[in-house]
């Protein structure tokens, strides 16, 4: 094995610490609608998704080669940069675990890396064109191109199976929501594991562990599948609870089609070396399949901090890995003083979570949107429905009361007499 010095059993350390949040940040990604639809129990469902992750982190080393080899240069990388750019990518995830927005763990890890290799070593030292093809292009295509496939795989679907809604037919989609939910969880660890793979084999470069551009050591794709497909199991229940639910309404059918469309995204992209957001194509997926749904809709006011979560991932994940970097640039105390920090923001973090329990219990309930402004105007101005009313058939109207008069008591009439009909009421 590898020699080690402290500062490199700290990055290793870090970076598996990185590998857990990011299992745990994207569990939603590969189960969340199979837990929504009832296809799976959450707990069977983070389960399978955290064999498959561990299994899918040895199908491919493309994504961890253009990490470690082209997005920056490894000549001008230092043990702590990676230290620094880990500690921007860990805070990023647990922030947005904790309010449940789905961001992507991959981009918080490369906004972490570029913005301490810049604080590092300058801007020379990023390679431009890597991040605009690989990572920036990626992202901005990748929930388009996913959405529009599972839009029109559901409206595939439910052309071809017509009004056939009964329990078989609901029984099928959801073997196939499993399968497919199978499918994402091992294009999870295909793509998402790699990165940290990455991470770690640019230490060992940067620590003269290794020589320039080796793959990523075996040790190294076992502890990453292991630390991925832990955080998996451990379930990010917010984030499922926000992606299952609180994104859109799915029947068994759109989440098969939504599944299936990330998933071949995912794997195609693992294949080409992408650094793909997982989160962003699943995102992408169930709201094209929420809207390929006749009367189906996706709440754009989810969507839209989403999107906002997004745009600020890469630039949050870079100021702290570069104000990061600028700290341990110090000396050792400065090392230590980040490593303190990092593990004192994240205790508070989970202390802040602990106010409000989300688990497999109640992942599937209370996670209505709440009514937004357009809704609430119209109905405070919408007068409420007329009550029927009752009409009284034998109401004396041949002596109204007077205004102002005390109310008389009623007395029984007498027994009605025909009359003739000689005048019009």
């Amino acid at each position: 094995m590898e020699s080690f010095s402290l500062i490199l059993a700290i990055v290793v350390a870090t970076a598996l610490a990185f590998d857990f949040t990011n299992g745990f940040h994207d569990t939603a990604n590969a189960m969340a609608t199979t837990i929504s639809t009832g296809a799976l129990k959450p707990k069977i469902a983070v389960a399978m998704s955290a064999a498959l992750n561990l299994v899918g982190a040895f199908l491919s080393v493309e994504v961890a080669n253009t990490i470690s080899k082209g997005l920056v240069d490894e000549s001008g990388i230092r043990p702590e940069v990676i230290f620094a750019a880990l500690v921007g990518a860990i805070l990023w995830n647990l922030l947005t675990w904790l309010v449940g927005l789905p961001s992507s763990s991959s981009h918080a890890l490369m906004g972490g890396l570029v913005g301490a290799t810049v604080a590092s070593a300058g801007f020379g030292a990023v390679h431009g064109d890597v991040l605009v093809t690989k990572v920036l292009l990626p992202a901005v295509a990748a929930p388009i191109v996913a959405g529009l496939a599972s839009l029109l795989a559901t409206r595939f679907s439910y052309g071809i199976g017509g009004t056939a809604d009964g329990e078989a037919t609901r029984k099928g989609y959801r073997v196939g929501q499993i399968a497919s939910a199978g499918l994402v969880s091992l294009a999870h660890g295909t793509n998402d594991a790699q990165k940290t793979m990455g991470i770690i084999t640019l230490a060992l470069i940067a620590g003269g562990s290794i020589a320039p551009g080796s793959n990523p050591p075996t040790w190294v794709i076992l502890s990453a599948g292991l630390a991925i497909a832990l955080g998996t199991y451990i379930g990010g229940w917010r984030i499922i609870r926000t992606m299952g639910t609180g994104l859109t309404e799915l029947e068994p059918r759109q989440g098969f089609a939504a599944q299936t469309s990330a998933a071949t995204a995912i794997l195609a992209s693992a294949h080409l070396g992408f650094s793909l957001s997982t989160t962003h194509v699943v995102s992408g997926s169930v709201m094209g399949a929420g809207l390929g749904r006749k009367g189906g809709v996706v709440r754009w006011s989810t969507a839209t901090r989403m999107f906002v979560a997004w745009a600020l991932t890469l630039p949050a994940a870079a100021l702290v890995g570069a104000g990061a970097e600028s700290v341990t640039d110090l000396g050792d105390w400065g090392t230590a003083a980040v490593a303190v920090f990092l593990v004192a923001s994240s205790a508070a973090i989970w202390k802040i979570s602990r106010r409000e329990v989300v688990d497999h219990t109640n992942v599937v309930h209370g996670s209505a949107e709440p009514a937004g402004v357009v809704t609430t105007a119209i109905a405070a101005v919408t007068p409420p429905p007329a009550a029927p009313v009752a009409i009284d058939l034998n109401l004396d109207l041949t002596f109204p009361q007077q205004v102002g008069a005390p109310a008389a008591v009623a007395e029984p009439a007498p027994p009605a007499t025909p009359v003739t009909p000689a005048a019009t009421v």
